[in-house]
């Protein structure tokens, strides 16, 4: 998968999807064309027991069966985004910090979540 402009993949879904390849059967490759720096999430999603290698602009992520809870740190927000998808697939009990950055694009998103029979709760 590679992201491009309008009306190509685009990069701010990247995060989220490597999240849910991450528990996919199987090997997936993503290119990132338009920012640097974009996969500041793997390492948080590598602590919960994800296989991803990133080498420059390029995630080649290998499946696993399950990722474990953890505490995480969200860097921004589409990474935020895909740590909480990741803590929701997780065994375990996930704890997402700087969930600030989240808040800047998805508004009341533990509710919306919560409304989907997720098991979510912000704790102030």
């Amino acid at each position: 998968m590679t992201t491009h402009y309008y009306p190509g993949f685009p990069t701010d879904l990247q995060a989220p999807v490597c999240s849910v390849f991450s528990v996919a059967e199987g090997m997936t490759i993503i290119k990132e064309t338009i920012f640097e720096n974009r996969f500041k999430h793997v390492p948080e999603l590598n602590k919960m027991g994800a296989r991803i290698h990133v080498e420059k602009d390029i995630a080649i992520i290998n499946g696993v069966e399950k990722l474990r809870g953890c505490q995480v740190f969200a860097q921004d927000l589409r990474g935020g985004a895909a740590l909480l998808i990741a803590g929701l697939c997780a065994e375990g009990t996930t704890e997402l910090l700087g969930v600030d950055h989240i808040d800047r694009g998805y508004e009341r998103i533990e509710e919306k979540y919560s409304a989907l029979g997720a098991k979510i709760r912000r704790i102030h």
